[in-house]
């Protein structure tokens, strides 16, 4: 009779490489084409912020296009989803600095120097926010952030992608 200690070991190697063949992957998983939003008939886009992180992990935009992003707060906290370039993040980083230690509550007004907003939306626990918005024309790079203090440092933060929409 075996003991079970000697099949232990054996059982174990087989899940382990199972397991491993079953994390790799041939590269990332390409965007499917994308049918542009107009103003008529936006294309909506779901955002999701929860306790530190936006999901999806990217957001895929086409140049021009109108989109209906529905703000969701799937998270305890109060969160904020801005769109724009480092410049506006930056403009809303410093802004929202100046609330750190204010009293539990509403997240206090603040505001950024004119040109530099970009698309903002506060978005209180358990809350949907539906926003129209037309993506810029110019292909400088679009971040989303979130800047309620300490939120942009725990990682609040994905890239946009400009696709290549369907033909």
């Amino acid at each position: 009779m075996l003991a079970l200690g000697t099949l232990r070991a054996p059982f174990l190697l087989v899940v382990l490489a199972a397991s491993v063949m079953a994390c790799a992957s041939s590269g990332p998983i390409a965007t499917p084409p994308i049918s542009p939003g107009t103003a008529a008939s936006p294309r909506e886009v779901n955002i999701i912020a929860r306790e530190y992180r936006f999901d999806p992990p990217s957001i895929d935009l086409a140049l021009g296009e109108t989109v209906l992003f529905h703000i969701i707060n799937g998270g305890l906290e109060t969160h904020e989803v801005v769109i724009g370039d480092a410049a506006v993040q930056d403009a809303w980083e410093v802004a929202e600095a100046a609330t750190v230690g204010a009293p539990p509550g509403p997240t206090p007004l603040v505001s950024v120097p004119p040109g530099s907003q970009g698309l903002r939306v506060v978005v209180r626990s358990g809350e949907r926010v539906d926003v129209t918005w037309t993506v810029p024309t110019s292909t400088d790079p679009l971040i989303v952030g979130c800047h309620i203090p300490g939120h942009w440092e725990k990682g609040m933060q994905v890239p946009v992608h400009f696709v290549t929409p369907a033909s």
